[in-house]
């Protein structure tokens, strides 16, 4: 997919953003891109949430590990779809790192709890060395964990959600 161009954009001039790690934050994500509106919670079915380096090089924002998303079959990782304007797929881009070859954007089809399929833009690491996420991002991720919770009881995120919404906090 080329940086810019969209094959999930629709017809109205938006496009579909399934999120996970700290872009489920609606405030991070609105810094950049202020058209961002919650559309759905959904369900990424074959893959994983992962934390890593991208080339084993330390994120100079975050000071350690990112979240990223890897193929695992039977796994899952649950996110939220965000609609944006067509306006925002290069800042956002530009927020993922894609100019700087450290995320690449991705195709995804994810499931609604209504059982609705929905094709959206993703990122995954490029060049993805595993490793811990950074103290940062886990305080940044704890805090976000709770402010979720009380989210998804609104939404009705699936009691399941540690370990596949991006944060497990077992064995940080």
């Amino acid at each position: 997919m080329e940086p810019g161009g969209s094959s999930t954009e629709r017809g109205d001039g938006c496009f579909l953003y399934y999120a996970y790690g700290s872009n489920l934050l609606r405030e991070r994500l609105l810094l950049s891109n202020p058209s961002a509106a919650l559309c759905a919670v959904a369900r990424l079915q074959d893959f994983k949430l992962e934390f890593g380096h991208h080339q084993g090089r330390t994120s100079s924002v975050w000071h350690g590990g990112t979240a990223t998303i890897v193929q695992s079959p039977g796994d899952e990782v649950w996110g939220i779809v965000w609609k944006m304007n067509a306006s925002n797929l290069i800042s956002l881009d530009k927020q993922e790192g894609v100019e700087d070859g450290i995320y690449v954007p991705i195709e995804v089809n994810v499931y609604t709890q209504a059982r609705k399929v929905l094709t959206c833009r993703s990122y995954q690491m490029k060049d993805y060395v595993c490793g811990p996420p950074s103290p940062q991002y886990k305080k940044e991720s704890t805090c976000l964990l709770y402010q979720m919770h009380h989210q998804y009881i609104i939404t009705g995120l699936p009691a399941t959600l540690q370990g596949t919404a991006g944060f497990p906090l077992d064995g940080w």
